[in-house]
């Protein structure tokens, strides 16, 4: 058994409220857990208007899928129009 982890430093630039910031994340986690059947939460940065964290979470019998499965995640939050990703780091166990 493999777990990958992601932990994703976005900006948020259109942003001007939290209650928006919360409504921009709380959509693409439910794509993403919808999408490729992933744990993901916001992880840091709750307070902050213009950036968040994102902590993502993969479990496979094979490491090979586990990392398809996260490059897939890292594509789809990058390819998002209403964030920048900075910075990403990823860990497997």
């Amino acid at each position: 058994m493999v777990t990958i982890t992601l932990r994703c430093q976005l900006e948020l630039p259109g942003v001007v409220s939290l209650k928006e910031k919360r409504r921009v994340l709380k959509s693409l986690v439910a794509r993403l857990k919808n999408n490729f059947n992933i744990s993901v939460a916001e992880v840091g940065d709750n307070d902050v208007l213009r950036r968040a964290t994102l902590g993502a979470a993969v479990v496979a019998n094979s490491s090979s899928y586990a990392d398809q499965v996260i490059a897939k995640v890292i594509n789809k939050i990058e390819a998002e129009a209403d964030l920048v990703v900075t910075d990403y780091k990823t860990e497997s166990y």
